[in-house]
């Protein structure tokens, strides 16, 4: 209990606490009977936490997709393979690369859509950048989050090669854009709702949600 959304210790660090991730699946189930959603997913959940809620007794349904950050740099294969193997689709913030906002991305990190990898695949298919990296997601089974508004950009399309994806899948690095202290700070910003949103959503199943009462 306190003032603040996400206590800080001393060192400004999150201050994090267990909480029962199977109860709150077990409610989020309540509101899918209940006709308040149409599906129920999670947002950025390991393979070990997906298993806690796959291998819950009583399970009524398994989540439908997992939104997880995920571009060239931080491909996701070991997770993507096991969430394919549960017929769960997995959804790829961040695809671009992030927006690289000074809160919570490091100015330092490298930018995706400055790779001289991805770019020399874009000038080989004469498109951009950013839709190579679209597209390198949607050939692996990828949902992808993305919008734009130049009638041109949508309607441009491209299919690559498998030798392209083998040179898309070398970028990889295991390499965050989102940093969980960061992430956590920004969603203190927000109103109650947006934090509860967000655990819901499975932002990590050690979050102090005391204050969201």
């Amino acid at each position: 209990p306190g003032e603040t959304q996400l206590p800080t210790d001393e060192n400004g660090k999150v201050i994090f606490d267990t909480v029962d991730l199977c109860a709150i699946w077990e409610a989020m189930e309540k509101c899918k009977d209940a006709g308040l959603a149409k599906s129920i997913g999670v947002s950025n959940f390991n393979r070990r936490q997906l298993e806690m809620i796959l291998n819950k007794p009583g399970l009524k349904y398994k989540p439908v997709c997992n939104q997880v950050e995920c571009h060239p740099y931080l491909n996701q294969r070991k997770l993507l393979d096991f969430c394919k193997s549960k017929d769960i689709v997995l959804v790829a913030h961040s695809a671009l690369g992030t927006q690289r906002h000074k809160l919570w991305v490091d100015q330092n990190s490298p930018v995706l859509l400055e790779d001289p990898v991805l770019c020399a695949l874009a000038k080989k298919h004469k498109r951009s950048p950013a839709l190579i990296a679209l597209r390198y997601q949607l050939q692996r089974g990828v949902v992808v989050l993305a919008k734009s508004y130049n009638e041109q950009r949508i309607r441009e399309n491209v299919q690559l090669t498998s030798e392209d994806m083998k040179v898309l899948d070398g970028l990889n690095r295991n390499f965050r854009y989102v940093v969980m202290d960061l992430a956590a700070n920004i969603i203190a910003e927000s109103a109650p709702f947006m934090l509860a949103w967000h655990f819901c959503y499975g932002l990590v199943d050690k979050l102090d949600i005391a204050h969201m009462a």
